[in-house]
């Protein structure tokens, strides 16, 4: 996984974008957004335990499992002279609507219910705040379900109008009903271009003009 990541870091375009946005001496701080179940802390959690030697934070199949950023900081990656150092953080699923009826199909009580949903509230507000504080982002699109809601439009405006770059990452692309082509309609406006991840079936990228 390191091998890859400075196979991309290598590339011109991301390297003078990221010394033209955060400056040679500041800290890269790499937002993980996207809606609940999308599969960023499977992702943080890959490359944390490949980089440093644990993973960030709990998965589970019942949505909003993350209801609170995770950091995990100084992540610094050294190979051929080139040295890349930044944080991870992790955030909350982004959801429009929470209910806590949704998580009574997971077996959960009633009173647990309720209180997932009030933390995952709290949660989806401490993401949004984060937004303040990053300056890139990796944007978990999950390839089996249509990309086009409200939740994923309002975290592009809010990147947007932040003027924060981020990476629509297609996850989940090893299922048989995932579709990248409806992920890449999605933001016609994004160029896309095909991953050395791909090959180990985590993720597929397209980066989108900064």
């Amino acid at each position: 996984m390191a091998n890859v990541m400075f196979k991309i870091f290598r590339r011109n375009y991301f390297r003078d974008v990221f010394y033209k946005l955060i400056g040679r001496n500041k800290k890269l701080k790499i937002g993980f957004y996207g809606h609940p179940n999308s599969g960023k802390t499977t992702l943080a959690n890959r490359m944390t335990t490949d980089w440093i030697g644990q993973p960030l934070g709990l998965v589970s199949e019942v949505p909003h499992e993350t209801r609170r950023v995770y950091r995990q900081e100084h992540v610094t990656l050294k190979q051929d002279g080139l040295e890349l150092d930044f944080d991870i953080i992790d955030t909350p699923g982004i959801a429009t609507k929470i209910d806590y009826k949704d998580f009574l199909e997971f077996g959960l009580s009633e009173e647990e219910a309720k209180e997932r949903a009030k933390e995952a509230t709290k949660g989806i507000i401490e993401a949004i705040k984060w937004l303040d504080d990053v300056n890139g982002v990796l944007l978990v699109v999950d390839a089996t379900q249509d990309p086009l809601t409200q939740a994923n439009i309002t975290i592009m405006g809010n990147l947007e109008a932040r003027k924060i770059p981020f990476l629509i990452v297609a996850n989940k692309i090893d299922l048989p009903q995932a579709s990248t082509e409806r992920i890449k309609a999605f933001s016609p406006s994004t160029g896309w271009s095909p991953s050395p991840l791909c090959r180990e079936r985590m993720w597929k990228t397209c980066t989108r003009s900064w």
